[in-house]
């Protein structure tokens, strides 16, 4: 489609080259269009309103699908029986019980709609469906995500390998370990570990644990260990290099502290150490940026309401005593109720955001 600019610019062009003496044909032409085109555009006023097809009103097709019949498939696609299922299996069997909704293909675009036909059929972990990368936290202990990062040896090819788990709501560091080798072994032995200390088996709703597609984090013993301890996996999009960007962003705040080892780790036991120092300072006295400049660990335990109200108090008797420095309202100190982890749609923040005030007026 042609903007309206460049539409109006086209035709003036040619209209001075037909002033010139050119045909009409030729001009067009040479502008790269034909000239019924502009004939069209000026017989509808398209030089004045610009293309009208993205405003166009199409109506629906007479055999197109109703909103109880898309409602039924989605239905019957998320029945525990078809969750593992493809469309070419589902409408299948569902005709040997008497029922026809649609046909396979009506199945696939109903559930690309909805995010869940590219999942089905495949070869996956033990968990049903591999959810979408937007979650919103709004609370901790429900939004996870981990990654392993390299640390330099002060050998050259010698790497040692921090494997980390952070807590999205609260930034808090949940879990770690600096391991010699790569190996998946150590990541369940890490999610084994973090889990037990965060106490999620008595968590009514066990958290979403998101990570990219490294074959450490998707192999096949990690997996069984989220599904034993009813943690729900989530990867990173392929070939979207910040779909993990709260882990990345953290891996840079630890190589860009002084205490960070330039030369690089002399032994294994050095690399620990430090990842302990790094791990107590940006868990208890890192004031971080992103939840109103309280630590990840006053936050973690739900004392960052309290401390920000404390300091909105303060600003506002500051304002009392001094206020023609304040031209208007004070420092925003409230809390952040809500994190999204790679948001698409404000709507997905906002029910989150309504399903935990029913949930506390509830209770």
């Amino acid at each position: 489609m042609i903007s309206l600019e460049d539409r109006q610019r086209t035709a003036q062009s040619v209209e001075e080259a037909c002033r010139e003496g050119a045909r009409l044909s030729s001009a067009c032409e040479v502008a790269g269009i034909d000239a019924r085109t502009l004939q069209r555009w000026k017989t509808h006023a398209g030089l004045d309103r610009g293309d009208g097809r993205p405003h166009a009103v199409r109506p629906l097709p007479a055999h197109a699908l109703s909103t109880q019949e898309r409602e039924r498939i989605l239905t019957f696609a998320n029945e525990p029986r078809f969750a593992e299922l493809p469309p070419a299996r589902i409408v299948p069997m569902l005709a040997d019980e008497g029922i026809y909704i649609a046909s396979e293909s009506s199945f696939h675009r109903v559930l690309k709609a909805h995010g869940q036909a590219q999942h089905r059929g495949r070869a996956k972990a033990p968990q049903r469906r591999r959810p979408p990368s937007t979650h919103v936290a709004t609370a901790p202990r429900q939004l996870w995500c981990w990654d392993m990062t390299f640390l330099a040896g002060r050998v050259t090819g010698q790497w040692h390998y921090l494997y980390l788990i952070l807590d999205v709501y609260s930034r808090k560091i949940v879990g770690f370990e600096v391991h010699a080798t790569d190996n998946s072994d150590h990541a369940v032995e890490l999610l084994r570990r973090t889990a037990l200390a965060e106490g999620i088996h008595a968590l009514p709703d066990r958290p979403v644990l998101h990570g990219d597609n490294g074959a450490t984090l998707k192999a096949t013993t990690v997996l069984a260990m989220m599904n034993w301890l009813g943690i729900t996996a989530s990867y990173s999009r392929p070939r979207v290099s910040d779909d993990n960007a709260f882990v990345e962003s953290l891996f840079r705040t630890a190589k860009y502290r002084p205490q960070f080892p330039a030369s690089g780790f002399a032994s294994l036991e050095d690399a620990r150490r430090w990842a302990s120092g790094f791990v107590a300072w940006y868990n208890h006295d890192h004031r971080h940026s992103g939840i109103r400049y309280v630590s990840p660990a006053q936050r973690h335990a739900g004392a960052d309401r309290d401390i920000l109200a404390n300091r909105h108090t303060l600003y506002l008797r500051a304002r009392e005593a001094n206020p023609r420095r304040w031209t208007r309202h004070t420092r925003n100190w409230n809390p952040i109720t809500a994190v999204t982890l790679n948001p698409e749609k404000e709507s997905i923040v906002n029910a989150a955001l309504l399903a935990e005030k029913e949930k506390a007026s509830a209770a």
